[in-house]
């Protein structure tokens, strides 16, 4: 493991010390580009984002339910949360 990837663990415990650290919040894809992150990393970050936004957890954990995706046909590629999607659910929420 290098050194930045060690690094960037070493936060994310500290942000959240009860959960395990999911692998796509310290790697990268190789564009760079990706917009999906796993149902994993979104809920790892509910405590940081509902604290962010002023909402409840339960809140932000629902609507990172609501934007997970399954995989395609049912079998082709993994689970995922499109990020733009989520953070536009949770300004729309915020708004009500």
């Amino acid at each position: 493991m290098n050194d930045r990837v060690k690094e960037d663990v070493e936060k994310l415990k500290a942000e959240n010390p009860t959960a395990s650290v999911p692998v796509d919040l310290v790697t990268t894809s190789a564009s760079g580009l990706d917009p999906d992150i796993s149902p994993d990393a979104a809920l790892f970050q509910v405590p940081r984002v509902a604290k962010a936004r002023s909402m409840s957890e339960d809140a932000v954990r629902e609507l990172v339910t609501r934007n997970t995706q399954g995989r395609f046909a049912g079998v082709i590629g993994e689970p995922r949360v499109n990020v733009l999607a989520l953070n536009l659910a949770l300004d729309a929420a915020k708004a009500k």
